[in-house]
């Protein structure tokens, strides 16, 4: 981006944008195990209600629900029933995005602009947080995390935290489980957030909570500089609709409607991500097969010699190359992602290494004997 327009923002020149899924090509006959989506779209009968509700009763010409009531009141539901928390969870404590990251970008307008607050990740981590705050012009520290189990080295994080000023840190990030490495957070890692000051935000990115079943929810009422994002875009099949929320004090809440755009969710949004919470019983079983799939996979990757493959509470793996160092052998990362992707399997390569979604049986079956060949000739 050196030739960008005299009235771009200079530093924007640096920032590599996000690389989403090739949209808009036939991507039929590949399998796209590269951006942690469900493999299996829903069943026909809700794709049916869908289709009836859109052509019954919405009218395109009104603006859709601009506070998301409805669809606040279900998610609030949902989360009191997978949480046992009776009722502790109201409307009032979830705000709904277009995607997580619209609330990213929410909490970070909310905390950090205009020079008020840095933020801190630990990488390898989701990158749209270090995406984000760069277009927003907030400054982002990171720490590494320990190879051995992926855990933030947290004696570093305390020290960027006690020593970083002009502007100090003001948001914390963390991914429970994360990604692309699928540990979730250490009771270290939890005693350390629960000890931060309570001027420092703490965001708890849940996306992958129906995998994991691990969640933060139930101490929410004892941190109210807490929140918590999570996604109907695995578990729950709807990645096309971009349905992202959050849980946090109501407080917190009020803030990320005051700063998020109107009309944000599109109405059949809004509608889908209900019908997939009311019909949960057909859509999350699938959640356990993926698991198993998960489990058989990291079996068979563990096993080539090759490879260095991590434990996993999501619903990807995390594998390395062995004898390769990342900083300076990239290019072989690329060469086999190229490789595969000719051979009719996508992967994504992040944070040093490849990040592999479960599929379907078939998909991971596809994925493992080209992966084999491909190391057994070349690699």
């Amino acid at each position: 981006m050196s030739d960008c327009p005299a009235f771009i923002r200079s530093d924007l020149s640096e920032l590599a944008a996000y690389t989403p899924n090739p949209g808009g090509k036939d991507l039929s006959s590949l399998d796209r195990l590269d951006a942690n989506e469900s493999p299996y779209d829903l069943p026909e009968e809700l794709k049916a209600k869908l289709a009836w509700i859109y052509q019954q009763e919405i009218a395109t010409n009104r603006y859709p629900d601009g506070g998301h009531w409805q669809l606040r009141e279900a998610i609030a539901q949902y989360v009191n029933d997978s949480a046992n928390l009776d009722n502790a969870i109201a409307a009032a404590n979830i705000s709904v995005g277009n995607g997580s990251d619209e609330l990213i970008r929410s909490l970070l307008i909310a905390t950090c602009l205009n020079g008020e607050g840095a933020i801190l990740t630990a990488n390898p981590t989701f990158s749209m947080y270090g995406i984000l705050a760069k277009t927003l012009g907030i400054s982002s520290v990171t720490v590494p995390r320990r190879e051995t189990d992926w855990t933030t080295e947290l004696d570093t994080a305390r020290q960027a935290i006690a020593t970083v000023r002009n502007p100090p840190i003001k948001v914390v990030f963390v991914v429970h489980p994360n990604s692309p490495t699928g540990n979730i957070l250490s009771h270290s890692e939890l005693d350390w957030l629960r000890n931060l000051p309570s001027n420092i935000l703490v965001v708890i990115d849940e996306a992958y909570f129906e995998f994991s079943q691990t969640s933060v929810v139930n101490e929410l009422a004892e941190h109210p500089n807490w929140v918590i994002l999570r996604t109907f875009s695995k578990a729950f099949r709807l990645a096309a609709h971009r349905v992202g929320y959050a849980i946090a004090h109501p407080d917190l809440i009020a803030v990320l409607e005051k700063v998020r755009l109107p009309y944000n969710l599109p109405g059949f949004a809004q509608i889908a991500a209900k019908i997939a919470l009311q019909q949960r019983s057909l859509i999350l079983p699938l959640v356990s097969e993926t698991l198993q799939e998960k489990i058989k996979m990291w079996n068979i990757l563990a096993a080539i010699p090759q490879l260095k493959v991590w434990q996993s509470q999501a619903n990807f793996l995390y594998v390395k190359l062995k004898d390769c160092d990342p900083n300076h052998d990239s290019q072989k990362y690329t060469q086999l992602i190229d490789e595969l992707k000719l051979r009719g399997t996508s992967i994504r390569y992040t944070g040093g290494g490849l990040r592999i979604t479960i599929g379907t049986k078939a998909e991971n079956a596809r994925a493992i004997a080209r992966l084999q060949e491909l190391l057994k000739h070349s690699y």
